[in-house]
């Protein structure tokens, strides 16, 4: 069983204690995300591992062919999220996988946890950072999904 299989498998869980007072114990890492279907119009929250970037928060999508929820942000839009406590409101976009920006944000996330690169299927080494190879793969593997909030929380 994958690891992606495992945290889905515990994603009522997670999305329990991070909901209640207990939340510190996984909101340093994971919130909440609802997500509003573009064509179905219907809402479902789940839980998401996240890093604060710059004046928002990354979200970096494993096996992203087999999710659908990022596909909601290829134009940018409202979203509500549950940060380490509080309900928060931001706009969320796709970051577009050929720009400089998602390599960026790759290399962010792998650094702050390097052993979350068998996750994304490379062997992510800090002392040699991404190579070319690596940030391919992860184009056609991975979604980036970045977080303006509206209250920094």
């Amino acid at each position: 069983m994958s690891l992606d299989s495992f945290f889905t498998r515990l994603n009522p869980l997670i999305a329990r204690i991070l909901r209640s007072p207990l939340h510190f114990l996984l909101s340093f890492g994971l919130m909440l995300i609802t997500v509003t279907g573009r064509r179905s119009g219907r809402s479902y929250t789940i839980p998401v591992g996240y890093q604060r970037v710059d004046d928002g928060l990354v979200v970096m999508v494993s096996r992203a062919r087999s999710k659908q929820w990022w596909r909601n942000y290829r134009e940018p839009s409202p979203v509500a999220l549950r940060l380490r406590g509080r309900e928060v409101l931001g706009r969320a976009e796709l970051v577009a996988p050929a720009s400089d920006e998602f390599r960026r944000y790759a290399e962010g996330t792998f650094r702050r946890l390097p052993r979350l690169g068998g996750q994304f299927g490379i062997d992510y080494q800090r002392s040699i950072g991404l190579t070319d190879a690596q940030v391919e793969h992860l184009r056609a593997e991975a979604a980036i999904v970045r977080v303006e909030l509206d209250d920094l929380a």
